[in-house]
């Protein structure tokens, strides 16, 4: 018979708990990224609403959407450093509490916010600030959400339990474009510009309060209680330092892939084919809804699979395909004699591609770094890679397709961050995925 473990004798994850931690730490994510999805794939409507007045131009509209867009991923790492110290100190559950109240309070603010119309030239502003604050707990989430799910896993699945983050975030996005997709369809184009957009952020008031409940029950994970129990000092020694900054840098390097590709392809990609290449807001929304389809398909299955044979030949094979592919989607997407049938299944290819790497992910990350030191160090490297390469994804594609006149953008800059991602990957160790959590 096992044991269940306790303070004093923090044995291995025992499988109700685990599971509690799974969910605990999932719905969060989901919230979170389902108002990314929500704003991404309205991302012309906030121009309109919030940036468009007075310019005439609608492309410059969309590009300063994008910088405040970017903006609020720059505020990540401040969140990850602040709410990882918060993770690393006092654990897992208060640090995931504070960031949950943060980012439910801001995402259901940006459904309550006057337009320019009302407010004028400070309307911009107060949604920046907004998204300063999503940036900040966004930060904070991913970090205690991987340690708390990593950490909680049974032996032999942390590449499966480390997948359900990517997975929510999957989830989380489809439930965005689902809306929107919905409310286009359902309110018609003049109803959404006008107050249709506000539906998605508001449902993150009640689905933000489940959440709470769920992570004010939570118990701290073994390795945590493990950690304090034989007197692991808190992170600060310059060795400490040392190797964390190393292993940041090297974290950024092997997911600045996965983070572009998933954003050019999950999030983008709405904008970009209306702006460029002319289709419909409904078209738009749909290629987003399919694209983020299939990259929920193929999460758990990768994550699963880096359990057995390890996180490297996953990733490396999703960063590899996007390299191959990138460009063949995007003239089939570009094409106007290829079927919509055909056009959609690329879409779909394309999310599935961007899933090789995001189930892994998480395990992989959460392997690089000690106990002591995992909320805060996993959280810079995520965060860190994302403000640069998924922030401002959005920004630096539409400001180059508009001054160069290249459609093919999209494509140069997935391959580009993915063959780098791919020659970072190769560095890591066959066994990580055997190897027990370093204290």
């Amino acid at each position: 018979m096992v044991s269940v473990p306790t303070a004093e004798d923090p044995g291995a994850p025992q499988r109700a708990p685990a599971r509690r931690a799974l969910v605990a730490g999932s719905v969060g994510n989901f919230i979170e990224w389902h108002e990314f999805g929500a704003y991404g794939c309205f991302a012309t409507v906030f121009a309109a609403n919030f940036f468009g007045a007075g310019s005439g131009d609608g492309t410059e509209s969309l590009i300063k959407t994008y910088a405040s867009f970017a903006l609020a991923f720059f505020f990540r790492p401040v969140g990850a450093a602040l709410f990882g110290r918060i993770g690393d100190r006092f654990g897992r559950r208060p640090a995931l509490v504070l960031a949950l109240v943060l980012m439910t309070g801001s995402t259901t603010a940006i459904g309550l916010l006057p337009t320019y119309a009302t407010l004028g030239a400070a309307a911009p502003w107060a949604l920046t600030l907004v998204r300063v604050l999503q940036g900040l707990s966004a930060g904070g989430e991913f970090g205690g959400a991987v340690s708390l799910m990593t950490e909680s896993a049974p032996q032999g699945r942390r590449g499966l339990y480390g997948a359900w983050q990517s997975f929510t975030v999957a989830l989380g996005l489809l439930a965005g474009a689902g809306l929107a997709v919905g409310a286009a369809a359902v309110l018609g184009e003049r109803a959404l510009y006008d107050w249709g957009w506000r539906v998605p952020f508001l449902l993150a008031l009640p689905l933000g309060l489940v959440a709470l409940w769920l992570r004010w029950k939570l118990e701290e994970t073994p390795s945590f209680r493990r950690t304090r129990s034989t007197g692991a000092g808190p992170p600060g020694s310059p060795a400490t330092r040392g190797e964390v900054f190393r292993s940041i840098l090297t974290g950024i390097g092997r997911i600045m892939g996965w983070s572009a590709a998933g954003y050019t392809f999950l999030v983008v990609l709405p904008a970009y084919l209306q702006n460029t290449l002319g289709a419909t807001f409904q078209e738009a929304l749909t290629a987003a809804v399919l694209a983020n389809l299939g990259f929920a398909l193929t999460i758990l299955p990768a994550g699963a699979l880096s359990d057995r044979v390890g996180r490297r030949p996953v990733m490396v094979a999703g960063a590899g395909l996007v390299v191959l592919l990138a460009f063949p989607l995007l003239w089939t997407v570009r094409s106007g004699s290829t079927p919509t049938v055909a056009k959609g299944l690329v879409v779909l290819l394309a999310g599935a591609v961007v899933g090789l790497m995001a189930g892994p992910g998480p395990a992989m990350l959460a392997e690089m770094f000690p106990t002591r030191v995992r909320c805060t160090g996993l959280g810079l490297a995520y965060s860190l890679a994302n403000a640069v390469f998924s922030g401002c994804a959005g920004l630096i594609i539409t400001e180059l397709v508009h001054r160069t006149a290249n459609a093919d953008i999209p494509a140069y800059y997935t391959v580009v961050t993915c063959a780098i991602s791919a020659a970072a990957l190769l560095t890591l160790r066959g066994d990580d995925h055997r190897r027990a959590l370093r204290d």
